[in-house]
């Protein structure tokens, strides 16, 4: 390595490719805990849970804006997690006629063994880690989860604008 300061093209060389690594170790893994819980639930079945988890039952259209992603995919998605009961379709409460999506009991149950072999996988992986290293490092990967969904979301709003309102193709 040589003595001259890193230039900043070349820190966001070296972190695009930190990222990428990070991205194929995560898919190796899919980062899914250890223990019999190990990769026994991908990636969107514990999003889904998870978001349902903490803001409680909601219909697809909510679940879909809430994670970003679009109804059909929810609903594909939601399919076969109610089909093995982690989640219920029940009648909304003010509205008969509109279907919400809960956790069921066993999904919750589910949930918390998955999350708990995930938690032990990140204390094996950081335990040389002192506990403001885990915090620094989750909160820079919390500001750019958040930045990377922002500039996402601009792109598709720019890409929806630029798009011409009569190419049905999108």
């Amino acid at each position: 390595m040589s003595n001259s300061p890193e230039t900043s093209d070349d820190l966001l060389e070296r972190l695009q490719h930190q990222v990428a690594l990070f991205a194929r170790r995560a898919e190796q893994t899919r980062l899914g805990g250890v223990g019999r819980a190990r990769n026994s639930m991908d990636r969107a079945a514990y999003l889904l849970l998870n978001r349902l988890d903490h803001e409680g039952p909601m219909g697809v259209k909510a679940l879909a804006e809430a994670m970003g992603i679009d109804s059909s995919t929810v609903t594909r998605q939601v399919a076969p997690l109610v089909d093995t009961g982690l989640v219920k379709r029940t009648s909304h409460p003010e509205d008969g006629r509109a279907v919400v999506l809960a956790l069921s009991p066993r999904g919750r149950g589910r949930l918390e063994e998955v999350r708990d072999s995930r938690r032990e996988l990140m204390r094996e992986v950081t335990e040389e880690w002192s506990d403001e290293e885990r915090q620094v490092f989750t909160a820079l990967l919390a500001r750019f989860n958040v930045s990377l969904a922002e500039w996402y979301s601009g792109v598709t709003q720019r890409e929806g604008a630029e798009r011409d309102p009569l190419d049905n193709r999108a």
